[in-house]
């Protein structure tokens, strides 16, 4: 059969087809743009006269006549005053254009790159989350995400920073060793060189992943605002402490979230213990609380790495002492022991007789133990008792004499720790990079957050009682006799040190200590009172400058006041 050829119209009317529907479609492209200003008003009055019909009806009935009474008043109003219609007009118009203007539309999901971001982070959590035997199984293979993740974030790069995520009743959130393998899987999967928060919320079946930001680690020594009896260990995220501080951060004055340590009668954590690797900034915290402590207090030092690293210290007004040898500090922490019953027996006394306790009993005493585990080595090598062993009175009756004890040690000597230190050292620090278990075994729990990728000196975690594992950043307190340190930090330190005290007659001609780091004195004196079983004198205490007067004059327990 023959083909007929197709009308003329059909085959040879194509290309006129195809002109004309490029001349309407611009046709209605120039309508557009020159009509552009009355399509948006007119798209704003529609908007207005919906929102008005809205609020009409949201109105209950018995306010409607005032309402209408109003609007009616208005309208009289503008048509009384001179050009008030036209103004009405103006302003209608304006408010119309304005409510119909073009918005950027709001993204209200995810694109693509972030949506199989999400599908490999949901297909990774299958094997966690799922079993065979659940007969609607909320992660299966092939499922539906968006049932799993509430609520989602991502940052400027692509990368998660936020999600909630829904797990099933039946996994086992109870059992730590369970939470870490899904936060190291998210850890993992959700990009690594930044530290993650993980929240658990066994209650509702629900785990929160945050990524934090870096501490500050500009803040350097300074006078912390705080009350008396609060020591400001480090610094935290906002979110983790109810209160801030004013602190300089470079040449910028902002307010940071600090970890507030607080010593005294009423506190429930007197003594603190860090832990710390090499260079982890163990001793950068000892030093920062020294400094603090010396605004209303006494500070005894006692260095058992005798780096000197407490020499800018030696001789300062409120000092009794730094020492570094095994004798000093045995006959240092045997003065200690002392004067922690005498205060004891003095307060008592003042109470029983209804007088008030004397301002020397009240005047915070500290206790800086720095290395014990080198100096009991030594104290063995030597055939003398373990110094540990002379903080038991301090630690068990220190809360009440306002005596505080700090000690800080490695992590490759914490088992030379004794049992009183470890009992009564309830306000804990880690610093340095430390291993999830090394952290739980100092803190008594693991924290919630992911280590950092780098670990700046004095960057770790505190926990005080029993209260949450918090961040921390510990100011930067370096020695200032160190040729390392910067001129800021050191201008820093130097400017919280007290003066030095009044040189003695005998040695006006020698030089100032300012001038470079002092000789120790105390080791001498404190092994000859060692040898003779007495109280440390006020010469042994800190080279040539004793205490205050009532601290001279400790007694032992047996002793009459």
């Amino acid at each position: 059969m023959a083909r007929r050829p197709l009308p003329r119209i059909l085959s040879s009317g194509s290309a006129s087809i195809s002109r004309g529907r490029e001349i309407a479609r611009t046709a209605a492209d120039s309508a557009t743009d020159v009509l552009h200003p009355l399509i948006t008003v007119v798209r704003g009055l529609r908007l207005l006269a919906v929102a008005g019909r809205r609020n009409w009806v949201a109105t209950p009935k018995e306010r409607r006549g005032p309402k209408l009474f109003l609007v009616a008043a208005c309208l009289l109003a503008a048509a009384l005053v001179p050009f008030g219609p036209v103004l009405a007009l103006v302003a209608l118009m304006g408010a119309a254009a304005w409510k119909g203007r073009e918005r950027t539309p709001v993204r209200t999901g995810p694109d693509e790159t972030e949506s199989a971001r999400l599908r490999s982070l949901y297909e990774a959590l299958v094997p966690y989350f799922s079993r065979a035997d659940d007969p609607e199984p909320l992660f299966a293979h092939g499922g539906d995400w968006s049932k799993a993740f509430d609520a989602y974030a991502f940052d400027r790069d692509g990368r998660l920073s936020g999600l909630r995520i829904a797990y099933p009743a039946y996994f086992t959130d109870g059992e730590a060793a369970a939470r870490s393998r899904i936060e190291q899987l998210l850890h993992t999967k959700s990009g690594r060189g930044r530290e993650y928060r993980f929240a658990w919320d066994e209650e509702a079946n629900r785990l929160v992943m945050t990524v934090l930001d870096p501490l500050p680690t500009g803040i350097a020594a300074q006078r912390f605002v705080t009350a008396p009896g609060e020591t400001v260990l480090g610094f935290t995220d906002p979110d983790a402490v109810s209160r801030t501080v004013p602190v300089r951060d470079g040449d910028a004055t902002l307010d940071a979230p600090p970890v507030l340590w607080r010593t005294g009668a009423r506190s429930t954590e007197p003594h603190l213990l860090a832990v710390g690797q090499p260079g982890g900034g163990t001793t950068t915290l000892v030093r920062s609380i020294a400094l603090q402590a010396l605004q209303g207090g006494d500070v005894i030092v006692i260095d058992g790495s005798g780096a000197g690293e407490y020499a800018a210290l030696t001789g300062r007004a409120g000092v009794l002492a730094v020492e570094s040898g095994p004798g000093g500090a045995l006959a240092t922490l045997e003065w200690a022991a002392h004067e922690t019953e005498r205060r004891l027996i003095t307060a008592n006394r003042a109470r029983q007789s209804g007088r008030p306790v004397p301002d020397d009993i009240r005047r915070p005493l500290w206790i800086l133990l720095d290395r014990p585990g080198v100096l009991g080595h030594l104290a063995a090598a030597e055939g003398r008792p373990d110094p540990q062993e002379l903080l038991r009175i301090p630690l068990r009756h220190g809360r009440a004499a306002q005596v505080t004890v700090v000690v800080a040690e490695q992590f490759d000597a914490v088992d030379t720790l004794s049992g009183t230190v470890l009992t009564h050292t309830r306000a804990r620090v880690v610093l340095g990079p430390a291993a999830r278990e090394q952290i739980a075994a100092v803190l008594g729990a693991e924290p919630h957050t992911t280590p950092p990728p780098q670990v700046p000196p004095g960057r770790g975690y505190a926990r005080l009682g029993s209260g949450p594992v918090l961040r921390l950043q510990v100011p930067a307190t370096p020695d200032p006799y160190d040729d390392e340190t910067s001129e800021a930090h050191r201008q820093a330190v130097l400017g919280l040190l007290p003066g030095r005290h009044a040189p003695a007659p005998a040695e006006s001609g020698r030089e100032s200590a300012d001038e470079g780091p002092a000789t120790e004195q105390a080791p001498v004196a404190g092994e000859a009172a060692h040898r003779q079983g007495g109280v440390v004198p006020a010469e042994a205490m800190a080279g040539g400058a004793g205490p205050s007067e009532p601290l001279a004059e400790a007694q032992p327990a047996d002793a009459e006041s």
